[in-house]
C-alpha cells in the first residue's frame, strides 16, 4: 500500500485546474461572507448559532 503525501500546494494547484471561475467566485464569496460574520458578530453569538446548527444537523459535539 503506497500513501501518499499531498501537500497543501498540491491541493491549490489541484482546485485551479479543476475547478471553473464561477465556482471560485462561489468559494470567495463564502469565504469572505463567513469570514465578515465571524468578524463582526459577537463571538458567542456565532458560537452558539453555530452550536444550534449542528446540534440541528444531528451532530452530537458534547
Amino acid at each position: 500500500m503506497t500513501t501518499s503525501n499531498e501537500t497543501v500546494r498540491d491541493r491549490i494547484n489541484r482546485a485551479r485546474l479543476e475547478l471553473s471561475p464561477p465556482q471560485i467566485l462561489a468559494v470567495v464569496a463564502l469565504t469572505a461572507a463567513l469570514g465578515f460574520a465571524l468578524l463582526f458578530l459577537q463571538e458567542p453569538l456565532a458560537h452558539d448559532s453555530m452550536h444550534n446548527f449542528r446540534h440541528a444537523a444531528g451532530i452530537t459535539c458534547h
